[in-house]
């Protein structure tokens, strides 16, 4: 058995899209998976699983939400190891302002990174490592240009975290 973290991307946001912890868990373990916990409710889960595929595990989960939600939710899954290497690689940026990290559902390619760390500033700055995006902003997340949909139109689908969250699960789950 192992050990997978999934992050959910875009639910609880606004009336039509709730998806509350405990319909989570059910539907985390109605897709086979077990040991399943939550952690706060923005689509945070980790649970235990025998299959080896991220791409498999990603759409079992996806299915059971479907069904369960009533709307799609993608998923975005790490490993443990995965997430304390993001949780560790955050922390040696040393960055004061706001650290926030797009979790990415696939790998991007060279060319695509490149052309998102060159949007950087100095002002706000975007770190790709791996399926992992730094934002390193100001002190104002809402006015900022580098965002997660500025990631997800350079580099596919993702989530969203900030460094607290991050740092949090990766100490709790890893």
């Amino acid at each position: 058995m192992a050990t997978w973290i999934g992050f959910l991307r875009a639910i609880n946001l606004g009336a039509k899209r709730k998806f509350p912890k405990a319909a989570i868990v059910e539907a985390v373990q109605d897709a086979g998976f077990t040991d399943v916990a939550t952690h706060i409710n923005t689509g945070n889960v980790r649970f235990d699983t025998s299959m080896r595929s991220r791409a498999r595990i990603e759409a079992a989960l996806e299915e059971s939400f479907l069904a369960t939600a009533g709307f799609e939710v993608p998923t975005i899954c790490f490993t443990q190891a995965e997430l304390r290497e993001i949780a560790e690689r955050a922390e040696s940026f040393g960055h004061g302002g706001r650290h926030y990290v797009s979790l990415l559902k696939g790998e991007p390619s060279a060319d695509a990174v490149r052309l998102l760390e060159e949007r950087s500033t100095a002002e706000e700055v975007a770190k790709v490592s791996g399926r992992a995006v730094h934002l390193l902003l100001g002190e104002n997340y809402h006015e900022a240009r580098l965002t997660n949909a500025t990631v997800e139109k350079a580099l596919g689908v993702s989530t969203n975290r900030n460094l607290t969250v991050i740092s949090t699960l990766a100490q709790k789950w890893c």
